[in-house]
């Protein structure tokens, strides 16, 4: 039973704090985008930053991969400790405060294994912190929609991931490209990040309770206390399938930009622009999808499929507009990801088990968006309409699977409503 029905029967989502469930996902939206200020300016210098003190190219690779491979893989420990601890704050708080205090101290390193040290701490930060924040999100969004709660979330994200990298560029081009004075101003959002934090875990010690509330049926209380986590549903297992099914037959923007750049189809100092008017496409990709998913549940996914099969069929031609639009169809894709897949984990996972389900999607989709750029990268330089012939034939069998994720969903429910109503055995925990 979902929020609507919920609101049929007389109840308002709880406010606690006297924040209601939209104004928690704006003002975590909020912290996002000021995270994203800092730790997506850092990384849009990572490389150059790590070559100025003496890395090799392969240096920054080792470096820059074991960041990502540790942002997604730990997530398979953090999770689970979320469940099993409740401390969703605690977990949240922590991993942003080590972003926020590694990338400041980055700009005054001076030695390169300080440097290389930070650059890790700073996704390891992200992957003590996501399963926590995405559970805690997900309590909020029981009441908004989940959809659209992810996809506002996003959309605000997107914008932090904007602003950061252009803050950093405008400060290294006034500064003669010193990279203290670059990475130093971002302790400013740093500061904003863990001050939000500590005022809105005062004020909604419990985000869980606007899940109970709008779960809850009509004219009854709502269930208290954590209930044991189970093991993660079948629905769950098939969903993570389809999800590393599309994203191994996805192309990252690395391939995408080498392609511009080596078929001079447009000037390496175009490429972050384009990027940027992506990450536009995403935030708008993010709040439509998840608009139709509070409507028409799972089957809104099936868009994905297409988007990432349309990819290399216009980003990898000779004709600049057409791979434009393709690098466009890229961000579209991306906003997808990044907001209704993990709309969707809510759903399909009751609250005690959240966390852990989110830590092993998360180690799904890093391990999948390694096989997919290998993939892709290695298809692009041997043939590229075998490439594209490729990667149709992947995303077909990602459509296959989320019809059979559907098709057992609506058995389970006897088609009554869509799965982003609630979760149906009204399990939730407290947060």
């Amino acid at each position: 039973m979902g929020v609507r029905a919920a609101r049929a029967g007389g109840q308002d989502p709880v406010r606690p704090g006297g924040i209601g469930p939209w104004r928690f996902v704006v003002w975590f939206g909020l912290v996002s985008l000021l995270a994203d200020f800092v730790y997506e300016g850092a990384r849009s210098v990572t490389g150059p930053l790590l070559a100025s003190l003496g890395a090799s190219a392969l240096v920054v690779g080792v470096v820059t991969g074991a960041g990502e491979a540790a942002a997604l893989g730990l997530r398979l420990v953090s999770g689970p400790l979320a469940d099993r601890t409740r401390h969703f704050w605690g977990l949240s708080i922590g991993g942003y405060a080590l972003t926020v205090f590694s990338v400041p101290l980055l700009g005054v390193a001076g030695v390169l294994w300080a440097a290389c040290a930070l650059v890790i701490a700073e996704r390891v930060g992200k992957a003590v912190r996501s399963p926590a924040k995405d559970t805690l999100l997900s309590h909020a969004t029981a009441a908004t929609g989940r959809g659209r709660g992810f996809a506002v979330h996003e959309a605000m994200d997107q914008v932090g991931a904007l602003v950061g990298p252009l803050t950093v560029a405008g400060v290294l081009a006034l500064s003669g490209n010193a990279y203290g004075p670059a990475l130093g101003v971002l302790a400013a959002p740093g500061a904003a990040v863990l001050g939000l934090l500590f005022w809105l875990r005062a004020r909604v010690p419990d985000p869980a309770a606007y899940e109970r509330q709008a779960t809850a049926p009509p004219g009854s209380p709502a269930p208290d206390g954590a209930l044991p986590a189970g093991p993660l549903p079948a629905a769950f297992w098939t969903y993570a399938a389809f999800t590393a099914v599309t994203t191994a037959g996805f192309a990252t923007f690395g391939v995408l930009s080498y392609h511009l750049v080596q078929r001079h189809l447009m000037t390496t100092a175009w490429v972050p622009v384009l990027y940027a008017a992506a990450m536009a496409v995403d935030a708008v990709a993010a709040l439509a999808t998840g608009w139709l998913y509070d409507r028409t549940g799972p089957r809104v996914l099936a868009v994905l499929p297409v988007l990432a099969a349309a990819v290399p069929a216009l980003a990898f031609t000779h004709t600049v507009a057409t791979a434009v639009a393709g690098s466009l169809v890229w961000g579209a894709a991306t906003g997808i990801q990044e907001s209704t897949l993990r709309a969707t984990v809510a759903d399909l996972v009751p609250s005690p088990g959240r966390a852990t389900a989110y830590g092993v999607f998360a180690g799904v989709v890093g391990g999948a968006t390694l096989v997919g750029g290998a993939l892709t990268g290695a298809l692009y330089g041997y043939s590229v309409p075998l490439l594209i012939t490729v990667v149709t034939a992947i995303q077909a069998v990602a459509l296959a699977l989320l019809a059979v994720l559907r098709g057992s969903d609506a058995r389970r429910a006897g088609r009554r409503a869509p799965v982003n109503r609630a979760p149906r055995n009204g399990a939730d925990g407290q947060a």
